[in-house]
C-alpha cells in the first residue's frame, strides 16, 4: 500500500477523536486496521500490525487506502494478485451487509474490481482516470471532482486526496468536529482536481489519441478544425470524437482547449510574457477569454492570479 494514505487516514481519526474529546463534539471513531493476511507491508517497507476481519464485527466503514502500483504498467498486475481479490470478496460482503465503503487514488479500482462502482459516479486519481475508463466502463468517472460520495461508496481522487476523504467521513457524522479538525490539520476544502490536470500527464496507450495531441499541440495557434484533426490522425470525425470521449471523457474540442490551458500556464509561469501575448501564441485574439479559463483552472494560487493580473 502507498504508506501515506494509510498513515494519513489513521492520522486524521486520531486527531479527530482528541479534537472531540477536548471540545466534548461527538462522536468518536473507533479505527481498526484489518487485513486479509496476517502480515501486511508497505511499499516503503513498514510493517503493519493489522488485525484478522474475522475477529471483528462487521464495519459501519470500511476505506481502502491506495496500491502503491502507480502506472498503466503495474497497476493491472497489482490487481491480479490474490490479496486483492480476496480484498474485494471482503468489501463486497461488507457492502451487502450495509457497510459504507470508501477508497482513494488507486484503491478506487479495487472498489471497481469488486463491481461495487458499476452504475454509479466515481472519481480516482486523474493521471489514471484513462485506464479506469477503459476497464471500467459502467463506472461514471469525474475525475475532476476530488470526492464523490453516494448512499453506499464514497471515492476521492489522487494520493493527498485521503486526507479529503477522511475529513469527509468524519464530515457526515459530525460537520463541526470535521471543521476543526480540518483547520488543526491546516486543510483547505479541495472540491476539484480540476487544477492540477495535466494533461501530457493522462495515462493512456489509445493510438488515435495520442496522434490527435500531436496534432493539437502543434496547431494550438492555428486554431480547432475537427476535419482536419481526423484528416491527420486517419480516422472519421465521428471515431475520433468517440476515442477522445472513451479514453479522456472528453471532446476533441474540449481536450484541445485543456491543451492550449496547459501551455498558456507554462508560458505564464516561465516567462516575461503578458497575457495577451500568450493568448496570441495559443491560439486567442486576445487576453480576455484565457483570463476567464485560467482563472478557472488554476483556482485559488494566489501568485498565479498575481500573474494574471499583472
Amino acid at each position: 500500500m502507498f504508506d501515506t494514505g494509510l498513515a494519513t487516514l489513521l492520522d486524521a481519526f486520531a486527531a479527530a477523536n482528541e479534537l472531540g474529546q477536548a471540545a466534548g463534539i461527538a462522536p468518536q471513531f473507533a479505527v481498526s486496521v484489518v487485513g486479509v493476511r496476517k502480515h501486511v507491508k508497505t511499499a516503503q517497507g513498514l510493517i503493519v500490525p493489522v488485525k484478522d476481519w474475522k475477529d471483528l464485527p462487521r464495519p459501519d466503514i470500511a476505506i481502502v487506502p491506495a496500491l502503491s502500483a502507480k502506472t498503466p504498467e503495474t497497476l493491472p498486475v497489482a490487481l491480479e494478485r490474490r490479496d486483492v481479490a480476496a480484498a474485494c470478496r471482503l468489501l463486497s460482503d461488507w457492502a451487502q451487509e450495509g457497510a459504507l465503503i470508501a477508497a482513494a487514488c488507486t484503491a478506487t479500482f479495487i472498489l471497481a474490481e469488486a463491481r461495487l462502482l458499476d452504475g454509479a459516479a466515481a472519481t480516482t486519481s486523474w493521471w489514471l482516470a484513462p485506464l479506469f475508463r477503459a476497464r471500467y466502463p459502467h463506472v461514471k468517472l469525474d475525475e475532476s471532482r476530488m470526492l464523490v460520495e453516494t448512499s453506499r461508496v464514497v471515492t476521492a481522487g489522487a494520493a493527498l486526496g485521503h486526507l479529503d476523504l477522511a475529513l469527509c467521513l468524519i464530515r457526515r457524522s459530525s460537520p463541526a468536529l470535521a471543521a476543526v479538525t480540518a483547520k488543526y490539520l491546516v486543510a483547505d476544502p479541495r472540491p476539484s482536481q480540476a487544477a492540477f490536470i495535466i494533461p501530457d500527464h493522462l495515462m493512456h496507450s489509445d493510438p488515435i489519441v495520442e496522434r490527435f495531441e500531436r496534432w493539437a499541440r502543434s496547431h494550438l495557434s492555428a486554431g480547432f478544425s475537427l476535419k482536419a484533426a481526423a484528416l491527420a490522425v486517419g480516422a472519421s470525425e465521428r471515431t475520433l470524437a468517440r476515442r477522445l470521449r472513451v479514453v479522456l471523457g472528453k471532446s476533441p474540442l474540449s481536450y484541445f482547449q485543456d491543451l492550449r490551458v496547459e501551455r498558456a500556464t507554462h508560458l505564464l509561469q516561465t516567462t516575461r510574457a503578458s497575457v495577451d501575448e500568450i493568448a496570441g501564441e495559443v491560439g486567442y485574439v486576445d487576453g480576455v477569454t484565457l483570463r476567464t479559463l485560467l482563472r478557472r483552472k488554476i483556482g485559488r494560487s494566489a501568485r498565479e492570479l498575481r500573474l494574471l493580473e499583472a
